[in-house]
């Protein structure tokens, strides 16, 4: 039953509302009809069956703060902060109620309304506000999650069990391993086209991506070329923002996205391309951070018209590369924020089917969440592995040899998911496995000469 418009509510001792610019239109809660479809799609509901944890009560909950009668206080913000954002709900949803909007408004308003204990204050500021708008300070800190990893030092900690002493162990294995070189020194850069040239392309590179997938951004740049492609990698992008914006941090979120949208708006380019899912998500929905009187709005709907993900694109553009024959059984993980945030689905499907020789089989409950969501492996570490057995479970039973995703949260948490599931599965970027595709035709025709 939908609720109706209340009369304003009596304030309530010690009780704090939403207030602000981010705060929620109640005509964005009233679309929500209470039906209850979302509910098994929703990870953390099908985990513990808790109302307070599915979509239907979160929206119910952030409607009570906003009139006054429920706290904003601990029990509130512990619901908000175990969603996961997939937006899987998104999908279900026969009212088309835009949760990913109305959840990432009441993390903003927690942030501003909330004092959370010392050490998740100290982190989230280093984190969200002075680390990853700034590039250089991302690669002095992969240096030394490098010099961890390559030094023995990593290996020194896992069997001394210093981890599982500092409650780290878990969260540990999920630490994206830091590449020898990073990606920030082809910021600057284009890449010519092979043959042809059919479009003139931006690749956006992310944050993380840059000192942990190389190779993944790499791989996109070969794909885009031996396609046709020129593509450009714009000297002074940043972070997207996403990971603030999802983490309620948005005033940091609009200041990256005013920084990119003047970058990226700087030159004609056909197309923006990304090859995470996350980051187009955010990339493509930047006016939600901007009021509409401001210029950055209108900018932000110029910008959407040009953002693609990888394989949205590569499906749009046509493949014209060889693609050499890779017999194998692969099967296919939705990354949730391309699948549910951006409803891409086939895309990624019709470029796995043109590998010669590849077999796509798919596996049960391709869409849910394989945990992890931004940093929520990282904040909400059990959770996030529950939700990876699962997956890993569907993926074991395809008896597929390749997982193939869109997204590079997707990849870390999946290889993960193979070391610590034992499956012997590869995991790889639908662009990966394109790339892998290109070179084995390569390599058939200089056999042949």
């Amino acid at each position: 039953m939908s609720r109706t418009p209340s009369s304003p509510q009596p304030a309530v001792p010690g009780v704090s509302g939403f207030r602000g610019p981010d705060r929620p239109r109640d005509e964005d809660y009233l679309h929500c009809i209470h039906c209850g479809l979302c509910l098994n799609h929703c990870p953390t509901y099908r985990l513990w069956g808790l109302e307070a944890d599915s979509p239907r009560g979160r929206i119910r909950q952030m409607v009570l703060v906003d009139e006054g009668r429920l706290p904003l206080g601990d029990s509130f913000v512990k619901h908000i902060d175990q969603c996961l954002d997939c937006r899987a709900c998104e999908t279900a949803c026969p009212a088309g109620v835009e949760y990913g909007k109305l959840v990432e408004g009441a993390r903003a308003q927690i942030e501003q309304n909330y004092r959370r204990p010392l050490p998740s204050r100290v982190a989230r500021s280093l984190v969200y506000r002075h680390l990853l708008p700034y590039p250089r300070r991302i690669a002095a800190v992969a240096r030394v999650a490098r010099f961890y990893q390559r030094s023995g030092l990593q290996t020194l900690a896992r069997r001394s069990g210093l981890l599982g002493l500092l409650g780290l162990a878990d969260s540990e294995k999920l630490m994206p391993r830091i590449e020898n070189e990073f990606f920030f020194s082809q910021l600057g850069r284009t890449f010519a086209a092979q043959g042809r040239r059919r479009a003139r392309v931006a690749l956006f590179a992310g944050c993380i991506s840059q000192v942990s997938f190389v190779e993944l951004h790499e791989a996109t740049i070969r794909v885009l070329t031996a396609n046709g492609c020129e593509v450009v990698v714009p000297k002074n992008q940043l972070c997207c923002g996403a990971l603030a914006a999802h983490a309620g941090v948005r005033d940091v979120a609009g200041q990256l996205a005013r920084a990119n949208l003047d970058v990226f708006l700087s030159e004609d380019f056909d197309a923006v391309i990304t090859n995470a899912a996350g980051c187009g998500s955010t990339l493509k929905e930047y006016q939600q951070l901007f009021p509409p009187d401001d210029p950055a709005h209108e900018k932000s709907r110029e910008f959407r018209v040009k953002m693609r993900d990888v394989t949205e694109f590569l499906d749009e553009l046509g493949l014209i590369a060889p693609l050499g024959e890779l017999p194998m059984r692969v099967t296919y993980q939705d990354s949730c924020h391309l699948a549910h945030g951006q409803k891409i689905r086939e895309a990624p499907r019709r470029l796995i089917r043109a590998v010669p020789g590849v077999e796509l089989t798919e596996m049960r409950l391709a869409d849910n969440c394989c945990g992890s969501a931004g940093v929520y492996n990282v904040t909400e570490t059990q959770t996030s592995l529950e939700l990876l057995a699962e997956k890993m479970q569907c993926a074991a039973d395809t008896q597929a040899q390749v997982i193939v995703t869109a997204n590079p949260g997707c990849l870390l948490q999946m290889r993960a998911g193979s070391e610590i599931h034992k499956t012997g599965q590869r995991v790889l970027h639908v662009v990966e496995l394109l790339d892998q595709a290109q070179n084995a035709a390569l390599a058939s025709a200089t056999s042949r000469q």
